[in-house]
């Protein structure tokens, strides 16, 4: 029986709490999709990732729906909805929506959202989410090009997006033991919430609710609480060492590719200029009208082969500050210009891969999840971490290896980082 089937809406957050789960003691493989046919692995917990987070709400509820169906089919004992631990959504969806379809479908009538991740500098107080020191509505969210959060209460989010209530188990409550954490639950189901959102201000708050969770049917929420949860039901002897093991050589030639604009990707990027070659994607040149796709990426996968024995690998990044994404979205639609990005990453990795590039440093969840289709990686073996929630993994079906990186994950010299921290 699989302990913990997680269905996350994309790759870089799969990633994320696969790397929790098996620092945690868990054995844990992620798919990226699943069929019917599909056997499960051979693992304690299973992470499906798709790229659900801003698509049409039905397509989303579709995706999960179908890897719900295959967890159910695989015995899966307990149902983990993974999303962004900044609430990344619109007052439509997609967290409320795919939820509620979760919890109609599992015959469920409560569940918790907990998008924590204290080690990164996600909290939540009294139902509040916190980026570091500020409110999420004052962080670098605020400007996302995709799911702007200018709402920091997640009472109010949920309660947008969703069919019920929404109540909230302080942190109070959870200092007082998993026992009050359970009977707080049971007080909101009995008062007609259909959910809680919980605080958590630093990790032990998760381990609590790791231990006072492990048996609901279904949670919801980034990746802190896996923590707990993993904890919770992992045996006695788990060895996080063995778990994160892969156990492969080290792959040829790397490549680093930025697709996110956000506030520590830019710093990312800009460490990383000064110590590699680096090209920038010209999205002008994408609408220019006349543009060949096939021969730009050709081009850009010139540059990174001239520049394959560098010390540090070349990066080829689409990473804009926010007055060049603005000017960027207001000239060619925020949409349009994301999956013009998207559909050229899609091309240049395709082409770096048949000329042998192995190694792939990814920022950015939109542009993980269409490089790791590109590259026909069908899942992954989670290794080491590089960074809290940022691990190496491995394709399970040819010779690629990647990180996947959110974001606003790892600090300033994480590109370099993860090239020295390869696994081999």
């Amino acid at each position: 029986m699989l302990k913990i089937g997680v269905i996350a809406d994309d790759f870089t957050g799969a990633t994320d709490i696969a790397s929790f789960l098996v620092l945690n003691g868990l054995k844990t493989v992620q798919l990226c999709g699943v069929t019917p046919d599909l056997p499960a692995p051979d693992a304690e917990a299973v992470v499906i990732s798709h790229k659900s987070r801003s698509c049409p709400v039905d397509e989303a509820v579709a995706e999960t729906q179908a890897s719900l169906q295959w967890l159910l089919k695989n015995n899966c004992r307990q149902i983990y909805f993974k999303y962004c631990s900044t609430f990344d959504s619109s007052a439509k969806g997609n967290i409320g929506p795919v939820t509620d379809a979760l919890m109609e479908t599992l015959g469920e009538k409560f569940t918790i959202f907990q998008p924590a991740l204290p080690v990164n500098g996600r909290t939540v107080y009294k139902g509040y989410l916190f980026v570091g020191d500020v409110l999420l509505e004052e962080s670098g969210m605020r400007n996302h090009p995709i799911t702007p959060m200018t709402d920091s209460s997640l009472v109010r989010l949920v309660q947008m997006q969703s069919k019920g209530k929404c109540g909230v188990v302080d942190v109070d409550t959870i200092r007082k033991g998993v026992d009050a954490v359970k009977v707080r639950i049971e007080e909101l189901k009995s008062a007609g919430y259909s959910y809680a959102v919980l605080d958590a201000i630093d990790e032990s708050d998760l381990l609590i609710q790791g231990e006072a969770l492990k048996d609901m049917r279904l949670v919801t929420g980034g990746s802190g609480l896996a923590i707990g949860l993993a904890r919770a039901v992992a045996e006695k002897d788990a060895d996080s060492a063995k778990a994160q093991s892969l156990g492969y050589p080290k792959g040829k030639k790397a490549v680093v590719f930025s697709g996110s604009c956000s506030v520590m990707t830019n710093k990312q990027v800009a460490f990383y200029k000064a110590l590699a070659a680096s090209r920038l994607v010209d999205v002008d040149r994408l609408f220019s009208g006349s543009v060949d796709l096939d021969a730009m990426a050709s081009e850009y996968a010139a540059f990174v082969l001239e520049h394959e024995n560098d010390e540090n690998a070349p990066l080829v990044y689409a990473t804009a500050n926010p007055e060049e994404l603005a000017r960027i979205q207001k000239q060619y639609g925020a949409e349009k210009s994301s999956r013009a990005v998207e559909q050229f990453f899609a091309a240049l990795s395709k082409k770096l891969q048949d000329a042998g590039v192995e190694r792939f440093i990814v920022a950015g969840g939109e542009t993980s999840g269409i490089v790791t289709k590109s590259l026909d990686v069908k899942g992954f073996f989670i290794g080491p971490a590089i960074a809290p929630g940022v691990p190496w993994v491995r394709s399970i079906n040819n010779a690629v290896s990647l990180t996947l990186k959110s974001g606003n994950f790892g600090q300033e010299d994480f590109f370099l980082k993860a090239q020295k921290d390869f696994p081999v």
